[in-house]
């Protein structure tokens, strides 16, 4: 579970509020008479901004939302800022002030709900980043298992949960690595919607076992690494470049845990351009959570791609892999096709063996902040339960 949503979410709501507060003029581009962002948001600075969100994922049922931006910086230093992203070849590098603060309040259409806030920091000229964020969710969704272990029809659990996570990243010399602290804490009141449906829903030898998790209050309190490498040519929508990621995090009763289990998560990100109208990405996601039992639902990784709603497939074991092609139609416009596979078991060793579950699906992007290399757009997923749209702001992933 990670906190990549605010950044995103940051220059979301820079762009999508242009089209509330600018003038005409500042949301046509002169390069080519077409709508863009660039100009409004090189000229004008915030202290607050309110957004709208739109919530897509059949798990929850869609759902609106609202969240709000706090920028803090002084007159003087947004001032620089502005004047930096006015004048800089790359003015993305400029997009975002030193510190963001949001807050986030979202309902579904199966009465879940959630209200908390986040914060990101830049210190000592980017070497240093903070990124944490907490708050309180009443969540309804479908259970359907873990891993090789499946229910004979799913059950709606429902989860109360108070959330915190931060991770602490330095800069180490001048690579393009980040290493810090990582602390993930979450207290859980979890049942069932109807405790009936877990009568003979279960395989009778994991009756008591999984029902005893389904119907319980417990805290997860877990510490540990997170190591970076970003070498991507765009923060938001990158043509080129890579990104890695690994964490790893002890959970112990030391901490405040009710459970003691570590959990190991990596990523790779890669993005390649093939040609001035080609490009491709491709993404590899594992998870693994070392325990000598089931984990609750919401400790338990899933797997996360476009096409498959939230905690549909979960287990101690989890591997994602997705590719993309992207062609630029024009300047402005581009579309993309993509494919994932992804597998969830509960034994490591059984990962490559278990079942594959296959997304794919098709989108398109345009480009609504020239200067900034910034696009939004629509993707569809078809996958093999469900379609699913998302509203895209910047890279899928």
């Amino acid at each position: 579970m990670k906190l990549p949503f605010i950044p995103v979410l940051a220059a979301s709501c820079l762009l999508l509020s242009a089209a509330y507060q600018a003038s005409a003029s500042q949301l046509f581009d002169p390069f080519d008479g077409q709508l863009d962002a660039s100009q409004y948001l090189s000229e004008n600075a915030y202290g607050f901004l309110p957004v709208p969100i739109i919530i897509t994922d059949p798990a929850v049922g869609g759902g609106l939302g609202l969240s709000g931006l706090f920028f803090h910086e002084t007159e003087e230093d947004r001032n620089k800022r502005l004047q930096s992203m006015q004048n800089a070849e790359n003015a993305a590098q400029h997009l975002m002030p030193p510190s963001i603060s949001v807050a986030i309040g979202a309902y579904t259409g199966n009465d879940s709900y959630f209200a908390g806030g986040g914060h990101m920091g830049f210190f000592n000229q980017g070497n240093i980043r903070y990124m944490g964020g907490g708050g309180y969710g009443n969540l309804n969704i479908d259970f359907f298992g873990f891993g090789d272990i499946t229910l004979k029809k799913p059950i709606q659990i429902n989860t109360q949960a108070k959330v915190i996570m931060q991770t602490l990243k330095f800069k180490l010399g001048d690579s393009s690595f980040y290493f810090g602290p990582t602390h993930r804490y979450i207290n859980a009141a979890i049942s069932p919607s109807n405790l009936n449906d877990l009568i003979g829903n279960l395989p009778p030898n994991w009756q008591d076992t999984i029902t005893q998790l389904l119907t319980k209050d417990v805290t997860t309190s877990g510490v540990g690494f997170t190591l970076e490498y970003d070498s991507r040519d765009n923060f938001f929508s990158p043509n080129e470049g890579l990104k890695y990621e690994l964490s790893h995090l002890w959970y112990d009763d030391k901490i405040a845990s009710d459970i003691d289990y570590q959990l190991t998560e990596f990523s790779a990100l890669h993005y390649f351009k093939l040609t001035e109208n080609w490009q491709t990405a491709f993404k590899i996601d594992m998870q693994y959570a070392n325990s000598d039992d089931l984990l609750p639902p919401y400790a338990t990784p899933f797997i996360s791609m476009r096409g498959i709603p939230a905690m549909r497939f979960q287990g101690n074991a989890i591997g994602v892999s997705e590719l993309e092609v992207t062609y630029n139609v024009n300047f402005r416009w581009k579309v993309n096709a993509f494919i994932g596979i992804g597998k969830a078991t509960n034994e490591f060793s059984d990962l490559t063996s278990s079942a594959s579950r296959i997304s794919k699906g098709a989108g398109f992007r345009y480009l609504i902040a020239r200067r900034y290399g910034f696009n939004m757009g629509i993707d569809l997923a078809f996958g093999p339960e469900d379609n699913i749209f998302y509203i895209q702001a910047g890279t899928a992933w």
